[in-house]
């Protein structure tokens, strides 16, 4: 993953505003308006060079003020050890079968409602012709399994709350104990929310936009004052990884790793740019919930949602799946690592699970070792000039102990393990 270095200021925990920038803060080049491989001006690159990186930053990097702030407040000092050196595993696979595998056929039943057979297969995962962190191309081989065919919605998360007493992370108090040097006024329940400029902005700037807001939680989605009132059948969203992991072990299922989402996603569209094929609006057709506009103060609403949509709005892609591109984020299991350090085989690998724990940490923050995880599918927010994530091979890091607006999940089924 390219790297580009931001000026920044020091951490909110130690201020009394509203962070604006951090000091000589290294943040991805994941976010840029257009495809990588366009030349970029002005930009200081650090930690190595992707050439011709673009000069905006991830949206992962757009919260990485959150990383700052949210996981002194969530992570206990010394929970993790410092980041280990990254090594580099060289790997450009040039297949793309299209076979079966012995499991493809349905195994009987469903075991849960509104879930559908993803029969196993080998595709092509990743790209090379958007973002750096999506190459290599790469061949993986995965079972059958079940997947919902849509996210987690607010109701089913409400059950789930209603019959465990399970409080998310975002609606915890942090203990002052466990970190020390914050202040008071800043140990409060708090998840990310999206606030619209009401004119344009410097799009290096993620602060013009992400704002940390007390009391925002899958509750209160977009901050105190709101509420789920209509919003029953629209993706839950404010949890963080150990809420989705509860959810999951609670209802008898598992979460997706990478590879099995992204072949889902795909429906049997080998190598098709979206979910649904190579042009972005068939015949002028509107086919997910994503950000029509100049991102981030003017959304023309062309889909006819401004925030999240109920699931189901958009078409199913071949393997009758809804929302694999657009509308919020998906958790899956994988820990985050660029795909040219990951080990390929010189075949598929079958079934891979991802990189490493200690591999998964941000680079450019070495000093605040989080654990990342790979999300999926893009969101409301993507923007074709600022976020082209709308796509399967698309993936960012997210922390696991950071929750926001625009991130939600899914769960599947293994018959396999």
């Amino acid at each position: 993953m390219g790297t580009i270095c931001s000026e920044t200021e020091t951490s909110p925990l130690t201020r009394n505003t509203t962070p604006r920038h951090f000091s000589q803060r290294c943040v991805s080049t994941m976010e840029p308006a257009v495809i990588y491989r366009k030349h970029a001006t002005g930009v200081r690159q650090c930690a190595r060079k992707i050439p011709n990186s673009a000069d905006l930053p991830s949206l992962g990097a757009s919260l990485s003020w959150v990383v700052e702030t949210a996981y002194k407040f969530r992570r206990k000092s010394g929970a993790i050890s410092d980041q280990p050196e990254r090594k580099s595993v060289s790997t450009v696979i040039d297949i793309t079968p299209t076979k079966r595998i012995s499991n493809s056929t349905r195994p009987g039943k469903q075991p849960f409602e509104k879930m559908v057979w993803i029969p196993g297969g080998t595709s092509l995962m990743g790209s090379d012709n958007h973002y750096p962190e999506e190459a290599p191309p790469h061949s993986v081989t995965v079972d059958g399994f079940w997947m919902d065919q849509y996210t987690v919605t607010n109701a089913q998360f409400s059950h789930f709350v209603e019959k465990t007493g399970y409080i998310t992370l975002a609606e915890r108090a942090p203990n002052a104990e466990d970190y020390p040097g914050a202040k008071p006024e800043l140990l409060l329940p708090a998840s990310i929310v999206f606030r619209k400029p009401r004119f344009p902005v410097d799009l290096n700037n993620h602060y013009n936009w992400w704002t940390y807001v007390p009391g925002a939680s899958w509750r209160r989605p977009r901050g105190p004052g709101s509420s789920l009132k209509g919003l029953a059948k629209h993706p839950v969203v404010h949890v963080a990884f150990e809420d989705v992991e509860a959810y999951a072990k609670w209802i008898g299922k598992e979460l997706p790793t990478e590879a099995e989402w992204e072949f889902a996603a795909r429906g049997g569209l080998e190598g098709a740019e979206f979910v649904w094929g190579d042009e972005f609006e068939p015949d002028g057709k509107v086919m997910a919930n994503t950000w029509q506009g100049d991102f981030p103060h003017e959304n023309l609403l062309t889909d006819g949602f401004e925030w999240t949509a109920p699931v189901g709005s958009f078409p199913a892609n071949g393997y009758g799946l809804y929302e694999m591109a657009g509308n919020v984020w998906e958790w899956t299991t994988d820990w985050y690592q660029e795909h040219s350090q990951t080990p390929h085989s010189c075949c598929a690998s079958f079934n891979p699970r991802g990189g490493e724990l200690e591999k998964s940490y941000d680079p450019c923050t070495p000093h605040i070792p989080i654990p990342r995880k790979v999300m999926k599918g893009g969101s409301y927010l993507c923007a074709p000039n600022y976020c082209r994530r709308y796509r399967p091979a698309a993936r960012m890091a997210q922390p696991i102990d950071t929750a926001t607006c625009h991130l939600g999940f899914r769960c599947i089924v293994r018959v396999w393990h």
